[in-house]
């Protein structure tokens, strides 16, 4: 029995196709593209070797035996072919951004008003799942923000559990002034870089 692995951090269409005759692929792997163009890849591993797909539209083709051909295909072939398969894709991660007074982890009053909207949009979709990532500006030393960062994150976590939201669909990371919003020299207090950004899926 052969063995398919997929090893990919991107959205894949994976096209189980029965086989019709002797020249039909048992299985189809189709690269969708990203929606905001980053790249993304696939790897397909049978006992008859490796293959990456790395192009939008790309195709593997995994014969019966294992044997693994490349093909390409376009979107339209992809909608008049999977229609029903398409569907089932799941809508694309909406992202939001709160902000915290400076140097502590309460939320401004106007992020506080969003929190409600948030927990709304991930309680309409289906897996609900929600990544909060809290960030620094540059004042205070790396180790210090690091934690601080993260109790930002942690403490948006709770206000969400709070309210009711699931706690095992929440994960909280901090990255302290690492990933700056807005780039500026050290110890430059800068309110835009003061957030957490949600990313609700």
């Amino acid at each position: 029995m052969k063995r398919l692995r997929l090893t990919s951090n991107v959205l894949a269409l994976l096209a189980l196709i029965g086989l019709l005759s002797a020249c039909a692929p048992a299985t189809r792997v189709t690269l969708l593209p990203q929606d905001d163009g980053t790249p993304s890849a696939v790897e397909v591993t049978t006992s008859q070797g490796v293959q990456r797909i790395d192009r939008p539209y790309q195709v593997a083709n995994v014969s019966a035996s294992g044997t693994i051909s490349l093909g390409t295909t376009n979107a339209i072939q992809l909608r008049q072919t999977y229609p029903d398969l398409l569907a089932l894709r799941p809508p694309e991660p909406e992202r939001f951004e709160l902000k915290f007074e400076q140097g502590s982890s309460q939320l401004t009053a106007e992020s506080q008003d969003q929190l409600d909207d948030v927990l709304t949009r991930a309680q309409a979709r289906a897996g609900g799942e929600i990544v909060i990532t809290g960030h620094t500006d540059r004042q205070g030393s790396i180790e210090a923000n690091d934690l601080l960062s993260l109790q930002r994150a942690q403490a948006v976590r709770a206000l969400l559990v709070e309210r009711g939201f699931n706690a095992n669909l929440i994960q909280a990371v901090g990255r302290g002034e690492r990933e700056p919003l807005v780039p500026t020299a050290d110890e430059v207090a800068e309110p835009r870089n003061r957030r957490a950004e949600l990313l609700v899926r």
